[in-house]
């Protein structure tokens, strides 16, 4: 700002070197914020469309294998990918109802989400003690098909949404059959149909009441745990089903 004398005047002018404030900086912000909200809402439907297509397609990957196959590769370390997808009538009744059992307890009661079970693991958590999972099949599912391992805030918001559409489209039979065919159960092992044959040289018709409480147990942590370690895991989710009339 300068100031300069006028005869008696004194007249107050702008500095030539101030920038004027000139709304662009604002309008550049509307458009990214325009332009990502449109981003999302075009991936979140491609999502949605691709869970419903689901009903009647087998995913021929999901997020999960994807990024362990992009992981090998920048580990450099040898990785071999076994998927093979089956109809959940050549998954034995006693697999299924373990993995049910170990994972989600109330899945043929809830619509998606069991509040009773992420309220426990919230207070798990707060007391300290062992962190508790309470995502449903249906969550994990959606997790495997779209989002991978990884974990953030955005993620679950977007995990939240596409629970509904998975629930609505799908129904609890197909849900199941997804599940227990893309989920991962060792290193490179994807799917009950893979995870028998690696483990045991049997199909996941075939597979016995223990050896379908074994598996079961190591799905929380698949590349840390083997099933022959499980013996007491297991007995808990033979004891739970045995509870629950399986």
């Amino acid at each position: 700002m300068s100031i300069q004398r006028k005869g008696l005047f004194w007249s107050v002018t702008e500095n030539p070197d101030t920038p004027p404030q000139t709304p662009h900086r604002k309008g550049s912000l509307r458009s990214f914020l325009r332009w990502f909200l449109i981003g999302v809402a075009v991936l979140w439907s491609l999502a949605a469309l691709i869970l419903v297509a689901a009903r009647w397609i087998d995913p021929p990957t999901t997020a999960v294998h994807m990024e362990r196959r992009l992981q090998a590769r920048i580990d450099h370390t040898p990785y071999h990918e076994r998927y093979e997808f089956v109809p959940l009538s050549q998954i034995s009744p006693d697999f299924q109802h373990a993995v049910i059992a170990a994972e989600d307890a109330r899945f043929y009661q809830h619509h998606g989400f069991d509040w009773h079970a992420m309220q426990i693991a919230a207070e798990d958590d707060m007391e300290g003690g062992r962190i508790r999972g309470g995502s449903t099949l249906t969550q994990q599912l959606v997790k495997n098909l779209f989002f991978g391992t990884g974990r953030s805030i955005l993620r679950k918001g977007a995990e939240f949404t596409l629970v509904p559409v998975a629930e609505l489209f799908l129904g609890k039979q197909r849900i199941l059959e997804l599940y227990l065919n893309v989920v991962e159960w060792g290193p490179g092992v994807y799917g009950a149909e893979s995870a028998c044959r690696y483990y045991y040289r049997s199909s996941a018709r075939s597979i016995d009441r223990q050896q379908a409480a074994q598996l079961a147990a190591i799905l929380p942590l698949p590349l840390k745990r083997r099933p022959d370690h499980m013996n007491r895991y297991s007995g808990l989710i033979l004891e739970r089903m045995r509870q629950m009339g399986w």
